[in-house]
């Protein structure tokens, strides 16, 4: 039967007929629809394949292909697939393993059990590479650094750059267990990521992690949650908080990430507390003073490579504390830059920056600074700097303190500028204010040498010595002079007490003209029939004129020599001669004034100082004294009473100081008389205490005992 059997139909309806540009076979019109249409049939066909054999039989080719791209070795060890259901492509993998690279060991760089994805086949193809969802059950992620810092085990190319991971929109994940290894900063942590369900596409439970690992050698434990997993799984913000507990220390961060793994630009809170701001830092190798229970709280983001702490504010011991800090990350050395803020800095709380244990000052009060060493005090601290932390960073820290609370001790307006540059540690400037005179100081402590070398320049302004005296809880009536003092000194050593015990350089305290109160000043004279006179006649307090004076001392390998000590007032000129040691903090002085004037009743002995720095004694009765006392007795017996007082007669024969080399600060050997001739009573820059400077051999070896504590 054909169409000619339909006449109607023939009638009505006629085969087109094709006119000259019609589609001829053999024409290249046709040929491209033939291979257009081959083509075609070709993707359904392998759609139609894939679908139906779920893509099996491309494990092999994926495992080649795969292994190929990441140079790792990827293998599957249970079923695969990979097909396009529709349009975008399943993918799902049992025994799932990529290997670690070679420098890394045996460890797997990533396992799972089963992963199950859909993947956004267009994103592919065109923009930024995504899956539309991924469910990972058991999976194990090794993280690791090798020694040098210098490849990662995430770095799957040979240009060093990090994996590149596909924008997960959505993801459940079931028993996942991460590791990281970090030998450089000795970090390392396991953590297990607990079970995530859902419902349909919203998660009904936060997404709860713990684990634990060390730093440094520290043990810690952490624990956290996100607390926004829809919101992060659909791409917004990941709102989280973790737990962190090591060394004495509880740290607590809350806030916000701007994606699921996504650091830059986070909102985070940080709320640390602990017994001692050390342990915290030293988990992260850096060296800071010990100090007692804190707690700080500030804001925390990243920008870059820094990590910005801000609207810092908080406590340490009995002290406040607020600023700013920001921890660059950056080669070779990690930088702290910090500006830092104390309205009142309790003095307990001073105690660690200088090496001393704040617990045992808390509880002791002065004498919790002292030591036993040897059967003797030492009050120098001991405490080691920690010159291996110094190489883990560098710093620029700009402190200040508004008030130090402490009795008779009239400190404030503390500003000290830090800075650390290589183990090159300078507290330059260093001021304060004392009562109303300023200290400044300069000091750089190199730990680039070993032991560490230190050089110390401290400068004390012109002060009032009455504000200064009542700073320290004396009366200050009748006191109108000022003293100005310069310490400059360098030593070896990786302590307080060991830098000072090799120490060389020069002390001075400089006194110009002005009055000072009689009670202070003529004791030390000790003119003992004005003192008694001016006691019987109510006159105690009338001040006393001192033209000029200088205390100055030579140091010499931790040997303090007086250097000289001289004072010159109205009526008596006194001298000091002797020293002191650094080493083991013995105190050996005298000191002597002989009158201007004639006095009746004047001792005019040496006074000695002697003992220690924790424990000074003053020794009014000397040896000269008592052959004074045995003189007088001995006129008194043979010749009359009367006759024993001209034992204590001073015929004031003393020479005035020329205050020119006094005021500069000059050593024994170029001080002068008024008159200008050299003074021979104030010794040569040595510890002998003798007039003239010398020391006979038993002298020598006893101060040499003394001293050094040998013989």
């Amino acid at each position: 039967m054909s169409y000619h059997d339909f006449p109607a139909w023939k009638a009505t309806r006629a085969w087109p007929r094709w006119t000259g540009s019609s589609i001829r076979i053999g024409t290249p019109v046709a040929a491209i629809i033939a291979v257009v249409t081959s083509l075609i049939g070709l993707i359904v066909l392998a759609w139609v394949v894939l679908f139906v054999t779920k893509g099996r039989f491309l494990k092999t080719p994926f495992e080649r292909i795969a292994s190929q791209m990441s140079q790792r070795q990827v293998r599957v060890g249970g079923d695969f697939q990979f097909y396009f259901n529709i349009i975008d492509a399943k993918f799902y993998a049992e025994g799932l393993t990529v290997s670690n690279p070679a420098w890394a060991g045996p460890r797997n760089f990533f396992e799972a059990r089963a992963i199950d994805s859909n993947i956004a086949t267009s994103s592919f193809l065109f923009g930024e590479r995504r899956f539309n969802w991924l469910n990972l059950d058991g999976g194990k992620i090794d993280l690791q650094w090798d020694r040098a810092h210098q490849r990662s085990s995430w770095t799957f190319v040979t240009d060093g750059k990090p994996l590149d991971i596909p924008l997960i929109r959505r993801a459940i994940v079931e028993g996942t267990q991460i590791r990281y290894r970090d030998p450089k900063y000795q970090l390392s942590a396991d953590i297990a990521v607990r079970t995530i369900r859902a419902a349909g596409t919203v998660l009904t439970n936060d997404i709860r992690f713990a684990g634990t690992g060390t730093a440094s050698g520290t043990p810690f434990a952490l624990s956290g949650a996100l607390l926004s997993p829809n919101a992060t799984m659909a791409g917004g913000e990941n709102k989280l908080a973790i737990n962190i507990r090591a060394a004495r220390t509880v740290a607590d961060i809350t806030g916000t990430l701007p994606g699921a793994t996504e650091l830059e630009g986070a909102k985070l809170n940080v709320d640390v507390r602990g017994r001692n701001i050390a342990d915290l830092f030293d988990v992260a190798g850096i060296a800071v003073p010990e100090t007692r229970a804190y707690r700080l709280r500030s804001a925390l983001t990243k920008a870059g490579s820094e990590w910005r702490f801000t609207q810092l504010t908080g406590r340490f011991g009995d002290s406040d504390l607020a600023g700013r800090l920001t921890v660059t990350m950056r080669e070779p050395r990690l930088l702290l830059t910090a500006t830092l803020a104390t309205r009142t800095l309790d003095i307990i709380d001073i105690a660690p920056f200088i090496g001393y244990n704040p617990d045992l000052i808390a509880a002791k009060g002065g004498a919790g600074a002292v030591t036993k060493v040897g059967g003797t005090p030492r009050l120098l601290p001991d405490a080691p700097l920690r010159t291996e932390s110094l190489k883990n960073f560098d710093a620029d820290v700009r402190y200040s303190v508004r008030r130090v609370r402490a009795k008779s001790l009239p400190v404030s307006n503390i500003a000290m500028t830090l800075t650390l540059d290589d183990r090159l540690l300078t507290l330059s400037p260093l001021t304060f204010d004392l009562a109303r005179g300023k200290v400044s100081s300069d000091i750089a402590i190199n730990a680039r040498r070993d032991p560490v070398f230190t050089d110390y320049d401290i400068r004390l302004s012109p002060t009032p010595m009455g504000v200064l005296l009542a700073g320290f809880g004396v009366e200050e009536s009748g006191t109108s002079g000022t003293v100005k003092a310069r310490i400059k000194m360098t030593g070896t050593g990786n302590s307080v007490h060991d830098s000072l015990s090799t120490a060389n350089g020069r002390i001075a305290v400089i006194l110009p003209k002005g009055s000072f109160w009689t009670r202070n000043v003529q004791l030390s004279e000790l003119d003992v029939g004005t003192y008694f006179y001016k006691l019987l006649q109510g006159r105690l307090k009338e001040p006393v004129q001192i033209n000029c004076g200088l205390i100055g001392f030579t140091v010499r390998r931790g040997i303090a020599a007086a250097d000289p000590i001289l004072i010159d007032t109205r009526k008596n000129v006194m001298v000091g001669r002797g020293g002191f040691s650094f080493r083991n903090e013995a105190i050996d002085l005298s000191f002597r004034a002989d009158g201007k004037k004639f006095s009746l009743l004047s001792a005019q002995s040496p006074v000695a100082v002697k003992g220690y720095f924790a424990a000074p004694a003053i020794d009014p009765i000397s040896s000269d004294l008592f052959v004074r006392a045995g003189a007088a007795v001995a006129l008194g017996v043979v010749a009359t009473p009367l006759a024993s007082v001209l034992a204590f007669v001073d015929v004031g024969d003393a020479k005035a100081a020329a205050c020119g080399p006094i005021l500069a600060g000059a050593t024994a050997t170029a001080q002068r008389t008024t008159k200008g001739t050299p003074r021979d009573d104030v010794g040569r820059g040595t510890t002998a205490k003798s007039e003239n400077g010398n020391r006979t051999k038993g002298q020598k070896k006893e101060q040499r005992k003394k001293f050094l504590g040998i013989f």
